[in-house]
């Protein structure tokens, strides 16, 4: 009896958070009821805590501290958004761009008639104010490194037209920080709002003062640490100007992530719209038990779409062992990717030798470096080759069959990951294990706080970077993310080479379409690979289960006008186009 009620249990926990959201207390003033089919309901953008996203409290989305999608994917809307599956960019905010000829400047123009939620004109000063703010806290907060390096001057020409000056030319500026696509993009704030705090301190969390302020179509009616409610504005300005008709989506419901069990039995029970993506093996559970639900290449294997995040072994690489590249290839011997893609993802994957992903325009980047793949191939499973090199470096095996070092010191590798990569995790450590490395894994609530700080010096993670050429994902591993342990960075590579750092500047000077860029990366990739900062493992695919029952209109291989997941930052383009199914 007890094990029943547990297991009913078990299932009631996701309805016990959306019932109170969907029946809503009718004594309460000015509170209506949302019909089920005029609320989206979505799970998986948060942390890792089960039922509890950890930064309810803060709305700022220049945190370097990990910021849950938990609704700032929809409100904070982009100058440009661009769907890398048609390679089309998409104004939004913004109606046009123009760059010098030597691409040491960039105007843009924005659209007329947009206003922030508490009514007041957008305009120039809220870019130029965005931009100089991020310049001026560098490195304290997301983008303002970055933007430190590249911005020296931003100026609003008149209410309608910014120009940026550049330290140095920049032929990519506008796609790598102010058009969203994926988990990249500047989001604008309001100056009239944020210059009257400390942005590295202000939470921008108050509901009663209709914070955060947006131009999206949504406002904030609830954030705790089990849910985030957003509800649609009916003055949201693209429907007021004629640009886009309002939302059918009358609210949104973000819920974090469980265990991923849970969010299928959730899509099964028709409890969720759309969910963080799903093993091969659960994803297929859930087309099978529910007719409702489909993927974005409906009930066909690989049950989803590329994605730009291929998975690779990082490392932190300020850090002994891992500071040693003859180790890092230690351990890249010790891994057969054949394990990781027939036991981590029941056979539906690909191995890949590169941080990006294999998409058409990048290819012929791939194809240019085949040669260096002769003497340093990543794929390489030779264990053989792991113990030469490990002897070679004075370690030997302990009575368990461990490598230790000369005082009996055994190479822990202790792998932090989250949920969505746990599959591979695994295969990967039964590799190193029989290899001779002491190795785990961990699934910890704090792990991007962990990975940030550097105190997780192991760990899976993908590459949000390249869509069009590889400069992005270069970049990546430049000396700028390469800060002492326990000081916050992102990406958490802490590798560093003033050989490529120059290269990368080079390629920062050359448009995306440029036939230079091969050579470049040729020579990018002659050093990257005998260094092996982190070992590429398998292409990505999202399978982020799609529920029909109240909404039509999900993108799909068919229509691919968008890409569907739920934590991304053209998920806004989604809400826009659903229809309700009844």
């Amino acid at each position: 009896m007890k094990k029943r009620m547990s297991i009913i249990k078990f299932f009631m926990i996701p309805i016990l958070i959306i019932m109170p959201v969907l029946m809503l207390n009718a004594s309460a003033k000015k509170e209506v009821v949302i019909p089920r089919n005029r609320t989206l309901i979505s799970v998986g953008g948060g942390g890792e805590a089960p039922l509890q996203f950890t930064d309810y409290e803060s709305m700022n989305p220049y945190y370097l501290a990990h910021i849950s999608s938990h609704g700032a994917q929809v409100v904070y809307e982009p100058l440009y958004f661009y769907n890398y599956m048609k390679d089309e960019e998409i104004p939004w905010l913004a109606t046009s761009y123009q760059y010098n000829s030597d691409f040491t400047n960039l105007t843009i123009t924005l659209r007329s008639g947009v206003k922030w939620s508490d009514n007041v004109d957008f305009t120039a000063e809220d870019v130029v104010y965005t931009l100089t703010m991020l310049r001026d806290h560098a490195p304290e907060l997301r983008y303002s490194s970055d933007i430190q390096k590249w911005v020296k001057d931003a100026v609003a020409v008149d209410k309608l037209t910014v120009r940026i000056t550049f330290n140095a030319p920049n032929t990519r500026f506008m796609f790598d920080y102010l058009t969203n696509h994926q988990d990249i993009g500047i989001w604008i704030v309001p100056k009239h709002i944020w210059e009257k705090n400390d942005p590295t301190k202000f939470s921008y969390y108050d509901i009663e003062k209709g914070w955060p302020v947006v131009t999206g179509p949504y406002k904030l009616h609830l954030s705790t640490a089990d849910q985030t409610i957003w509800d649609l504005r009916d003055d949201w300005w693209a429907a007021k100007t004629g640009f886009h008709a309002l939302p059918q989506v009358k609210r949104l419901i973000f819920l974090p992530a469980f265990d991923e069990t849970k969010h299928a039995q959730m899509m099964i029970n028709n409890e969720v719209d759309v969910s963080l993506n799903l093993s091969p093996e659960n994803i297929q559970m859930v087309l099978k038990e529910n007719p409702k639900v489909s993927t974005f290449s409906h009930d066909k294997p690989p049950f989803g779409y590329k994605d730009w995040w291929p998975t690779s072994f990082g490392f932190n690489c300020s850090e002994p062992p891992f500071n040693d590249p003859e180790i890092r290839w230690a351990i890249a011997y010790a891994i057969n990717p054949n394990d990781i893609i027939t036991y981590g993802l029941m056979g539906m994957g690909s191995s890949t030798k590169v941080f990006f992903p294999e998409f058409p325009p990048l290819m012929k980047y791939i194809d240019a470096i085949q040669d260096l793949f002769k003497e340093y191939d990543p794929n390489e499973y030779n264990p053989q080759k792991t113990s030469n090199i490990m002897m070679r470096k004075g370690y030997t095996k302990d009575s368990d069959g461990f490598w230790v070092d000369s005082t009996g010191k055994r190479i822990k590798i202790e792998i932090i990951t989250f949920s969505v990569l746990q599959s591979i995790a695994p295969p990967l450590v039964e590799n190193l294990r029989r290899a001779g490395f002491d190795a785990s894994f961990q699934l910890p609530v704090d792990w991007f706080e962990r990975l940030s700080l550097g105190t997780g010096k192991a760990f899976l993670f993908g590459h949000a970077a390249s869509v069009r050429d590889p400069y992005a994902a270069c970049k990546l591993y430049t000396s700028q993310f390469n800060v002492p342990t326990g000081k916050p960075t992102f990406p958490f590579y802490r590798w560093s080479n003033p050989e490529t750092d120059e290269i990368v500047e080079k390629m920062a000077k050359v448009a995306y379409n440029d036939p230079r860029l091969v050579g470049l990366f040729h020579d990018y990739m002659e050093i990257w690979l005998k260094e092996l900062p982190d070992i590429p493992l398998s292409s990505y695919y999202h399978r982020n289960p799609i529920n029909h029952t109240y909404w039509e209109g999900w993108p799909s291989v068919d229509d691919p006008y968008a890409n569907d997941a739920n934590w991304h930052k053209t998920f806004l383009l989604i809400l826009l186009k659903l229809e309700p199914t009844q």
